[in-house]
């Protein structure tokens, strides 16, 4: 639904089928790769007056994947995500701002396990499309990187020849598709 003042937003939700919120961290030498399957948000996108674009988006913590059960169950434990208390993730813009071409700036609330900061990401806008039923698509793209601790993801185990186990600094990707709100 677009609202007709002096500008023109347009309402969009985030298709899930075909998007995605994963990370990477490292783990002892390598690094870990995962994902959230279950999340949801809105895009109120304004292209002429990026200004008055807004974006929501909730991850539920509890649908992390990392392809092991038993590093998910920790992960879900009160070592890290607690989700049995805090189920969500979320994001909350307070801003946008145009970098120029397909670039933005994101400001919002960052919130994981009821810990709030202020975060900005760099988002490239991917266009807009029709799907093979016309119906309209429009893209995003975003990587931020985040040092967990922030978030009161705290804990770690020290390794034999020194460092820890689990790396501070988490890489998160989304890459969103969303459709015109109903």
């Amino acid at each position: 639904m677009t609202t007709a003042n002096a500008t023109s937003v347009t309402h969009y939700q985030i298709d899930a089928a075909h998007s995605e919120a994963t990370f990477t961290v490292r783990h002892l030498i390598t690094k870990v790769r995962g994902r959230f399957s279950e999340f949801a948000g809105t895009i109120a996108f304004d292209a002429a007056a990026p200004a008055n674009s807004t974006v929501a988006f909730t991850i539920q913590a509890a649908s992390i994947d990392t392809n092991q059960k038993d590093r998910d169950a920790h992960l879900r434990s009160p070592d890290f995500f607690e989700t049995a208390t805090y189920p969500t993730i979320t994001f909350t813009s307070t801003g946008i701002t145009a970098q120029g071409g397909d670039a933005y700036h994101v400001t919002g609330q960052f919130t994981i396990r009821d810990v709030t900061r202020e975060i900005t990401l760099p988002v490239t806008f991917l266009g807009t499309a029709k799907d093979p039923w016309g119906n309209e698509r429009i893209a995003f793209e975003a990587e931020y990187t985040l040092n967990r601790k922030d978030y009161g993801l705290t804990w770690n185990a020290a390794l034999e020849t020194g460092g820890f186990l689990v790396g501070d600094e988490v890489k998160i990707a989304l890459s969103v598709q969303a459709v015109p709100a109903q």
